[in-house]
């Protein structure tokens, strides 16, 4: 690696104003340490993403100059080399080019990189005035037609910077036999510094500390999450599928507004505007010719994945006294998106039917929890206190569209379709029932659904500020006898999981975390469900993959 002039100092305080903390606790170890070490004209790491038999994005961002800070509108234009080669020293470079960027795209590079092989690994770099980025390892999709035997993939959501240290990334870079990992939305949060923090307490605060609602303010959040060396050390090791939940706009978001959008914030409009410029700039994600971020990728003949957007198109959320969730003009995908989605389902030739889906399909009843874990509860799932029955800001609150797809399924006889879901900060697996009510005597399931926990996000023993593992215990039992297709819920545990197909079955293991407010987190192996082919139901796995 080769260095120009530059003046760290100045950098390091514009980038400490505008783009968070450079500087890493010591104990930060493997991956992690190796991206902590990013030049400062490369100090928010490399991605890749959205992978294609023959092509697959690469990102990166550049500080050509001290002042060119995120989020700024300052600094030069300035043309930035990428290679992209078959081995890790570059003595087989494949594909090679320049990209030019400056103020506006925040000094941003998204590189779509063609002409490459199916199911091959690659290494890629940017340099800039003689400086050289870090080395990123990213891989290609299998042929379309490809027999496949497996992907595996880690899953992940909601990851709050002020709530805690980013361990379960680090994990998941510490793994080498992975193909990829796929971010179910909540990548970033929207909060002012000191709002919507670790039991009240800040771990670390937001940078700007405002709540961000501007161009420049988005811009300034992405950047910092992307100082956090145990997300870099990932997006540095494994090309990514993301998809946007709420909160890289803002909690709670629909089509016309959010939950966290008052009136003295500005136009709504102009705000949604900022965050898609700033995330489309930001993460290594393709932008459809519409402006969509819904889209579909293929691993050969094994699995298609379909990656929804929940948030552009919905209706607002119901509440307990306004609104019927089951009124057949609200709707969480448009009427574009779902009959894409139905029409990918029903007519693909991939043995599973995997959606990254950012908010929970399965029907939840709280009705039988008891007053003290139904407010905790439903701060989790979305469900307005008061309520009983409907988690209003996932497909509880929009029935008519769930049933569309379910019976789109049933009548089409599709099988094997897998839920892969984030946003509620808890552990869930469960059969998808065509009909709730009858699943108690019938069993039918239509799909099933795999939920993995958060990063670091509260969960249930955070907001009752309890023990973990101590009274959630009792609201899980209660949510299980309520909900009989439940296979699994945990409520108090923060981490990561590992979704493993293979031509037999999809089987996903739980990973949770010893301390989110610590950097040096350990993990633990916490559960295992799989789900046979053919089957639509959930059952018991033996234990992790190797």
């Amino acid at each position: 690696m080769t260095t120009t002039p530059f003046d760290r100092r100045a950098f390091l305080k514009s980038s400490a104003v505008a783009g968070g903390a450079l500087l890493v606790p010591a104990a930060l170890a493997g991956a992690a340490t190796a991206a902590a070490a990013a030049p400062p004209q490369f100090a928010h790491g490399v991605a890749s993403g959205d992978p294609l038999p023959d092509d697959v994005l690469i990102w990166t961002r550049v500080t050509p100059t001290p002042e060119a800070a995120p989020g700024s509108g300052a600094g030069p234009e300035v043309d930035v080399r990428w290679e992209v080669a078959t081995d890790a020293a570059f003595a087989s470079v494949v594909r090679s080019g320049s990209a030019r960027t400056g103020p506006a795209a925040d000094h941003t590079v998204k590189v779509a990189v063609g002409g490459l092989s199916p199911a091959t690994a690659y290494f890629y770099r940017f340099s800039l005035d003689g400086t050289t980025s870090e080395v990123g390892r990213t891989r290609t999709a299998p042929a379309t037609d490809a027999a496949v035997s497996k992907l595996r993939l880690g899953l992940v959501s909601c990851s709050n910077w002020q709530a805690g240290y980013f361990s379960a990334y680090r994990h998941l870079a510490a793994r080498t036999d992975l193909d990829g990992v796929l971010h179910a939305g909540d990548y970033l949060y929207e909060y002012r510094a000191g709002s919507y923090t670790a039991r009240g307490v800040t771990i670390r605060p937001h940078s700007p500390a405002n709540e961000i609602t501007t161009l420049a303010d988005y811009r300034q959040r992405h950047a910092q999450y992307k100082t956090d060396p145990d997300l870099r050390a990932l997006h540095l090791a494994q090309p990514w599928f993301i998809t946007w939940d709420d909160h890289e706009y803002a909690n709670d978001t629909w089509s016309g507004g959010a939950e966290n959008h008052q009136p003295e914030e500005g136009d709504w409009n102009a705000r949604k505007a900022a965050a898609r410029q700033a995330y489309f700039e930001w993460m290594p994600v393709r932008q459809g010719p519409g402006g969509e971020i819904y889209r579909r990728f293929r691993w050969g003949r094994l699995a298609e994945l379909s990656m929804l957007d929940l948030r552009s198109y919905r209706s607002q959320q119901t509440t307990p006294s306004s609104g019927d969730p089951g009124a057949p003009d609200r709707t969480i995908t448009g009427d574009a998106q779902m009959a894409w989605l139905k029409s990918g389902l029903s007519g693909t030739d991939a043995q599973w039917k995997l959606v990254g889906n950012s908010v929970m399909i399965t029907p939840i009843s709280v009705g039988n929890l008891e007053a003290r874990f139904l407010e905790a509860v439903g701060e989790l799932i979305g469900l307005p206190v008061g309520g009983v029955a409907a988690n209003s800001d996932a497909w509880d609150g929009y029935t008519a569209d769930r049933q569309e797809l379910l019976g789109h399924l049933k009548d089409n006889r599709v099988k094997n379709t897998v839920f892969l879901t984030g946003d509620i900060h808890s552990s869930w697996g469960a059969d998808v029932p065509l009909d709730r009510s009858s699943y108690w005597w019938n069993g039918n399931s239509a799909a099933v659904e795999f939920v993995t926990t958060s990063v670091t996000s509260d969960n249930i023993d955070d907001i009752l500020k309890v023990d973990p593992r101590t009274v959630s215990v009792l609201a899980e039992s209660a949510l299980r006898v309520g909900n009989p297709h439940l296979k699994y819920v945990e409520l108090d545990s923060h981490g990561y999981s590992v979704v493993d197909v293979d031509p037999q079955r999809v089987q996903v293991d739980w990973f949770h975390l010893s301390d989110r407010t610590s950097p040096t987190a350990t993990a633990r192996h916490a559960k295992s469900l799989a789900t046979v082919s053919g089957s639509q139901k959930v059952t018991s796995a033996s234990g992790p993959v190797a």
